[in-house]
């Protein structure tokens, strides 16, 4: 097999080290060139390659490229449609007896993106369609089972965003409905019609009981608060609140132990996390789109609201255009307020615009994040995105004048763990992973980076 070849031959491979005084060369285009002539050399491993990559996924260690990403995904480039698809059921704590929970929760994620994209739904549709999935799970905060507030009621951010159009959707503090990223896309329909009655200009982010009234009048169902909480976010805010009561009854001398024992506490049953969903969707024309949903920090005060809602700052997505060579979908995860300050998606974006996505990731997170200005006084500084990028390219085979999608696809976060999933309109059934910082790393001052690439073929 070809994953043997490499191993035996794994010195020979030098080839496929990054040139550093070629900067005019696209790394992954690079990549694909270098693949073709191995492909090429030698009918056996040809033919091997070709069976693995119509297959499966193949990850080619980190050292045989520079580091572009910690792996790189090789899919097929003839004869298929591919569409990719990430979701994140948020950054924060992810306990290993969970684990399964988490994975199970993405895999439905994606599989419910891959068939409306199947079924010929656009980037943005297909995102929103996850999002659902991701909120209807009692085992993420957004939607169903979310944080409660100080008040002991479930206030809801989401939002969406459409590369094509750059249209834009959201809603905050939104309490009653079942699903808020239907809301926030609604809201993005809506304002694509045009002007309102009297030239009045549509609304794209609506917040607390008008968001609620407005989602009404558009046949959005509602849904009671006590049907969206469940045992889990009940039993928290109970446990929470018995902590909030003590803790304004202890000394202040004793507050900096009460403070540790509620942190241990709250990695030991879960209470701790940060997680907000969301998903990036490329479809096969190229457009892409991000969406994120989030039920807010648990204990927080009526009517805040979270990056989950704010633009720039939850989620963004841009087609390409004249001054941006690459598509570029984000979603991000985490403390609000952090995400907020900071921008963080649409500084994300940003950055992908520069030739290297990986690098130029890990100094956007570093940078702009971790040891951003507008978080100096943070010693401990919690996010996470996944990013797409896309650009088109000319194929050798078969025939110079068809072009391809390159597709690059990473995930970062500070946290502890994220849980990040993946799939294709091939691929049988969905791929997860638990993303983890490494045992010697402090969250909140570290950063963890991975990802992959692949081609996709453009169906005009």
């Amino acid at each position: 097999m070809v994953q043997e070849w490499f191993e035996e031959h794994n010195n020979e491979v030098k080839v496929l080290t990054w040139p550093r005084d070629s900067s005019d060369l696209n790394p992954v285009e690079y990549l694909w060139d270098v693949l073709d002539k191995l492909i090429h050399g030698g009918p056996t491993l040809q033919q091997d390659l070709k069976d693995l990559l119509l297959t499966s996924w193949y990850q080619i260690p980190q050292h045989t490229f520079r580091g572009l990403v910690e792996s790189i995904t090789l899919l097929p480039q003839y004869e298929y449609i591919i569409l990719s698809f990430f979701s994140i059921s948020g950054a924060g704590y992810h306990s290993e007896s969970k684990a399964k929970e988490y994975k199970h929760v993405c895999k439905r994620a994606c599989q419910r993106a891959v068939d409306r994209l199947n079924a010929g739904a656009l980037a943005v549709d297909a995102v929103a369609a996850a999002l659902v999935e991701l909120e209807d799970s009692p085992f993420t905060n957004a939607g169903m089972g979310s944080n409660l507030n100080l008040s002991g009621e479930i206030e809801c951010d989401a939002s969406i965003m459409d590369g094509k159009t750059l249209h834009y959707g959201a809603v905050g503090a939104i309490s009653g409905i079942k699903n808020p990223v239907l809301v926030a896309n609604r809201l993005l329909n809506e304002a694509q019609k045009g002007k309102l009655s009297a030239g009045r200009i549509p609304p794209c982010f609506l917040v607390g009981e008008g968001a609620h009234d407005w989602a009404i009048n558009h046949g959005i169902a509602p849904c009671p608060s006590e049907k969206m909480a469940t045992k889990f976010s009940l039993s928290a805010y109970k446990r929470n609140k018995r902590k909030m009561e003590m803790a304004e009854k202890v000394e202040s001398g004793f507050n900096h132990q009460a403070k540790k024992r509620r942190q241990s506490t709250e990695n030991e049953n879960g209470s701790g996390l940060l997680d907000t969903v969301g998903a990036i969707v490329v479809d096969r024309e190229g457009n892409v789109a991000s969406a994120v949903s989030s039920g807010g920090l648990a204990m927080k005060h009526p009517g805040r609201v979270g990056q989950a809602a704010h633009h720039g700052c939850g989620c963004w997505a841009e087609n390409t255009r004249t001054q941006n060579p690459y598509s570029t979908a984000v979603s991000t995860s985490g403390c609000g307020e952090h995400l907020i300050r900071t921008m963080l998606a649409r500084e994300c974006s940003s950055a992908m615009q520069s030739d290297d996505a990986h690098q130029a990731l890990l100094e956007a997170m570093q940078n702009k994040f971790i040891s951003s200005p507008f978080l100096a006084s943070e010693d401990c500084v919690l996010g996470g995105v996944i990013v797409l990028r896309c650009s088109r390219c000319c194929d050798a085979q078969p025939s110079p004048d068809i072009q391809a999608i390159l597709v690059e696809f990473l995930w970062s976060h500070t946290t502890e763990s994220m849980c990040v999933g993946y799939m294709s309109a091939q691929d049988g059934k969905a791929k997860t992973h638990i993303s983890r910082l490494p045992p010697e790393a402090v969250a909140g001052r570290s950063l963890a980076i991975e990802g992959g690439v692949c081609r996709l073929p453009n169906n005009t």
